[in-house]
């Protein structure tokens, strides 16, 4: 699994121009599911998550997770974070999870991160949606769990 995460004071989704779900500080993480991963990729990938430390502390050091901070993760399925752009020009999504078996990691991980004691928002799930963020500092972090954590 693939995660692009992003420190934000205010991330939200809309579907059709109607909105879904909305935070306050904490974590954008948009969540790509590739073929061959499994329930133990989706809880590893949310225990880094939720242990990261990209949120200052009195020093104005990154040393705070979103659980020490209390802060939110707004989690979007993004198929397309495991495009392979190395041939040609047009983007291939062989290696992406298809259907339901994609679905059940996505919400395995968002799951997980709710276990944490995080309060969790989501996007829908195939859903055509528009993500809007500030993102603080900016901090962005990509994750994969097929490379060593």
């Amino acid at each position: 699994m693939r995660a692009v995460v992003q420190r934000v004071s205010r991330a939200c989704v809309s579907i059709g121009g109607i909105p879904h779900s909305e935070i306050g500080d904490g974590l954008l993480v948009l969540v790509g599911v590739e073929e061959g991963d499994n329930e133990e990729d989706a809880a590893v990938l949310a225990r880094k998550v939720v242990e990261l430390r990209v949120f200052e502390d009195a020093n104005r050091k990154m040393n705070r997770s979103v659980k020490e901070t209390g802060g939110a993760i707004l989690a979007v399925s993004q198929f397309t974070l495991m495009g392979d752009c190395r041939k040609g020009r047009r983007p291939s999504f062989a290696r992406a999870a298809v259907g339901e078996r994609a679905r059940e990691l996505y919400e395995k991980f968002t799951k997980s991160l709710a276990g944490w004691g995080i309060s969790v928002a989501t996007g829908v799930f195939q859903a055509d949606m528009d993500v809007d963020l500030t993102n603080r500092g900016p901090v962005t972090l990509l994750l994969d769990t097929k490379k060593s954590f």
